[in-house]
């Protein structure tokens, strides 16, 4: 499931460090690394739309992805604000960890 998000969050700093334009081709996801572009398809009516990861989100259970205002707009998902949609990769920032690979935490103790 996909959900939308817009003028609560214009000009908002995203966690890619750029701020959110409502009108650029953009998303907010979990599941991806930042930076990643991947093709978004709504299965209702086929459309899709290349969007770039630069937010986290959605928090929403069973959602894995938030579109801007404009992407939902090309999918046609604006007045129902969600739609069932497939996520594909089209590629992620070198270095980053695979998708789906659990995150790995590293904890360093030290006495001083």
């Amino acid at each position: 499931m996909a959900s939308w998000y817009g003028p609560g969050f214009h000009g908002h700093k995203t966690s890619a460090g750029a701020y959110y334009d409502q009108e650029d081709l953009t998303a907010a996801s979990i599941d991806f690394p930042l930076g990643s572009r991947v093709m978004v398809t709504n299965l209702d009516n086929g459309r899709s739309v290349e969007v770039t990861i630069t937010d986290r989100g959605p928090f929403m259970k069973g959602r894995k992805i938030d579109l801007s205002h404009k992407a939902a707009r090309v999918i046609g998902m604006l007045d129902p604000g969600t739609a069932r949609v497939r996520i594909s990769l089209i590629s992620k920032p070198a270095g980053t960890r695979e998708v789906g690979a659990p995150l790995r935490y590293v904890v360093q103790a030290g006495s001083f």
